[in-house]
């Protein structure tokens, strides 16, 4: 895990939770999402809101699925990767975090990798994980090639780019990421949604939202019908 006194990170990041508000019917709901990674001064604001329906354990199924972000990025080799080309008709979860950060994206990207070991072999090679910074300043290539394999696992694919890019295709799939900013004493800030956005691989829609407290177990139990494009 990193340790965010080795580069002047903040020492602990608070969170807003997600929160479902569940109203007139058990069977829908509107979802506000409001996770974020930030400083010490507990500045936060929404970042994302969406319509689904009740929530079950760690999934929330979208009512309104999202259409994947038509990203061309690049990978951890320097290549170019055309995130809706390379993950058509398969498994997908997208995350947007940076490489610095001190406890939610390390502890994402570990809980799925403990998740993805218990699948059986073949679907664990039908799965993608991708993993988008928003710190892409920092995030080159070359360092998320070496962080992903420890903080993860070695088959989750990392992207990195310009900035507007990658805000932009946050945006389309309702997370809100704000440029790392720089402060004062030298810390970087990044804030950003903490949410996990799962792809079907029948149609190629987000149609499921996991918050940044969905715990392995909970992600062991639900990736073998997220893989078959099933509701969890």
């Amino acid at each position: 895990m990193h340790d965010p006194k080795s580069d002047g990170e903040p020492r602990r990041s608070r969170r807003a939770p997600l929160i479902a508000a569940l109203a007139v019917t058990a069977a829908f709901a509107v979802v506000a999402g409001f996770a974020v990674t930030q400083n010490d001064s507990g500045d936060a604001s929404p970042v994302s809101q969406v319509s689904a329906e009740a929530k079950t354990k760690a999934a929330t199924v979208l009512t309104q699925p999202y259409t994947k972000p038509d990203l061309v990025l690049t990978d951890t080799t320097g290549k170019k990767f055309d995130l809706r080309e390379r993950t058509k008709g398969r498994p997908t979860l997208i995350y947007f975090g940076y490489t610095h950060c001190p406890d939610v994206c390390p502890l994402t990207m570990s809980n799925l990798s403990i998740a993805r070991k218990q699948l059986p072999e073949a679907d664990q090679d039908k799965l993608q994980v991708v993993f988008v910074t928003t710190d892409p300043e920092r995030d080159t290539a070359a360092e998320l090639a070496k962080w992903l394999p420890s903080a993860g696992d070695p088959s989750f694919i990392g992207l990195t780019g310009d900035f507007p890019t990658i805000q932009a295709g946050a945006r389309q799939i309702g997370i809100g990421i704000d440029a790392p900013k720089k402060e004062k004493n030298g810390t970087v800030t990044s804030m950003h949604g903490a949410q996990v956005v799962a792809f079907s691989p029948k149609t190629d829609q987000g149609y499921v939202l996991y918050g940044e407290d969905t715990t392995a177990d909970e992600w062991a139990a639900d990736l073998p019908k997220l893989i078959k494009g099933e509701k969890p």
